[in-house]
């Protein structure tokens, strides 16, 4: 029998009247990892003989996607051959492999005019190809596995059960990743129909974007809503009110969903990372009901709120909006909660609440800032792809901004890493002018005249009354559309962002 068959030992019946103690024990089961040498003889053998199979399957397959370590070394050889443009053939390899100690038992290097002359036909090249992939991704399945029993009997005190479980999650999502070998080119006229029907879609919706609606009419304008698979990144300086903006949106988007039936808006997770879910709850609801937050937490209420209250509950739990203020998550775990999400309750958009808090895969508390901060916009990245969904991330700012004059913020001023500007799709920065002129009202100086002074207080005055309640949203970057600012009311008292000339008597935007 060949030694690379599997074999199946099966134990002999027991007789009626013998005991289970004095059974027979049965040979142990031996099982080899899946492999099939024959199709990799035969995809081996099709190249050889028409080199044109490799275009077949050099898109996905690899030379360790082989079992026999041979044939890993054939392909190897046969792509470096085909990839420079030359032949590759027995007679051309035969150098190669003249003196190879792994194909000695088979022969030498006459084993590739063996694999060639053995050829039946080469159509099914990549039938042959998808078959060693697909026994590979086996092969690694029972060894993401072998690891995962290993460990759980381990018991590392760095280490606890959920780091194992988002540790395999990762592991498995990474050969899930690599291990799609579909895809390639799509033919224009597809793609086309893709992009008619989201025009007609964006059409027929009453506020004519194409993405999920962020509720604030001018940012619609400016963005088209925000779109699947995209990543935005919207940062700030603290006070800025960019966790007030994000909630604003993501809220707006879950509302929109529930009164239009699904029409427009969608389904959100939210990860607040740093807001409990309750915080989170009660400053919704202070924006809805129009009632003070922090009169909220102090109890200051009055008993006429309490029906306002009541209202706006009433309303807001029949929103499809879903928090998970879990702390200090990795992006795996947040990729699994996503995907469970849309699973079970569908899902249209995530929002993450800052991503400087969540944390990389690595359990290893010595990695690299940088480095971390990479893999989490990826892995954002990655699953607004995966999920089609837009993922709205927060972002701090470095204080580079505090120390300029002009203290708008700048792709630059992005903090701890440039891949969170280069994996964006759209990168948005809230403004308020209102915060640092409040800081910076005209004291007299001394020698300064009374008239002086007051020139440029009332200067002060004017330009403070310009900017009160009002903020900017600076799209910095966006891959679909223009850049620019859009200004927007906002009411500090409630949080609560809006249109800036139809929510309140401040005039039309620019």
């Amino acid at each position: 029998m060949d030694d690379k068959t599997t074999q199946f030992f099966e134990p002999r019946p027991m007789d009626s009247g013998q005991s289970r103690a004095g059974a027979v024990k049965p040979a142990a089961e031996y099982r080899t990892p899946p492999h099939n040498e024959e199709a990799e003889q035969a995809l081996l053998g099709a190249i050889l003989v028409n080199n044109k199979a490799y275009e077949k399957v050099g898109e996905f397959l690899r030379a360790e996607h082989f079992y026999d370590p041979a044939h890993q070394r054939i392909f190897s050889a046969i792509g470096k051959m085909v990839e420079r443009g030359q032949i590759a053939n027995p007679v051309t390899l035969k150098a190669y492999f003249d003196n190879d100690p792994e194909l000695a038992p088979d022969g030498g290097a006459s084993y590739l005019a063996q694999l060639a002359a053995n050829v039946v036909t080469v159509v099914n090249a990549g039938d042959y190809g998808k078959t060693i992939h697909d026994l590979f991704l086996r092969r690694q399945l029972i060894e993401v596995g072998t690891d995962m029993v290993n460990e759980a009997y381990q018991h590392d005190l760095d280490i606890d059960a959920m780091d194992q479980i988002e540790t395999a999650e990762k592991q498995l999502f990474d050969l899930a990743s690599t291990g799609d070998v579909r895809g390639g080119f799509i033919a224009f006229s597809e793609s086309l129909k893709a992009a008619i029907a989201t025009a007609e879609t964006a059409f027929r919706r009453s506020s004519h974007v194409t993405g999920v609606t962020t509720g604030l009419r001018d940012l619609d304008r400016k963005l088209g809503g925000l779109h699947p698979s995209d990543l935005i990144i919207l940062a700030g300086r603290p006070s800025m009110g960019k966790t007030a903006l994000a909630t604003n949106i993501a809220f707006n988007a879950a509302k929109a969903h529930m009164r239009t039936s699904g029409g427009e808006g969608a389904p959100v997770g939210f990860f607040s990372l740093e807001m409990s879910a309750e915080q989170l709850a009660t400053r919704i609801l202070a924006g809805e009901a129009e009632v003070s937050g922090d009169k909220i937490r102090r109890g200051e209420i009055k008993d006429s709120d309490f029906p306002k209250f009541v209202a706006a509950s009433q309303d807001l739990s029949r929103v499809p909006f879903f928090v998970d203020d879990t702390p200090a998550l990795t992006i795996a775990a947040v990729r699994t909660r996503c995907r469970r999400l849309k699973r079970t309750h569908g899902l249209g958009m995530v929002v993450v609440d800052y991503l400087q808090l969540l944390r990389g895969s690595s359990t290893k508390g010595n990695e690299n800032r940088v480095q971390e901060i990479s893999e989490i916009t990826r892995g954002l990245k990655a699953i607004a792809k995966e999920l089609e969904v837009p993922v709205l991330a927060l972002s701090q700012l470095s204080r580079a901004v505090e120390m300029r004059e002009d203290k708008r913020p700048q792709l630059a001023d992005l903090r701890e890493s440039g891949s969170i500007e280069q994996d964006a799709d759209v990168v948005m920065f809230v403004y308020r002018e209102q915060y640092y002129l409040e800081r910076a009202e005209p004291a007299r100086r001394p020698e300064e005249t009374e008239d002086k002074y007051n020139d440029r207080y009332a200067n002060w005055q004017k330009r403070y009354a310009e900017v009160h309640n009002t903020a900017e949203a600076i799209i910095a970057k966006q891959r679909h559309g223009p850049i620019g600012s859009v200004r927007m009311f906002f009411d500090g008292q409630f949080t609560k962002f809006g249109d800036l000339d139809t929510t309140h008597d401040f005039g039309p935007t620019e």
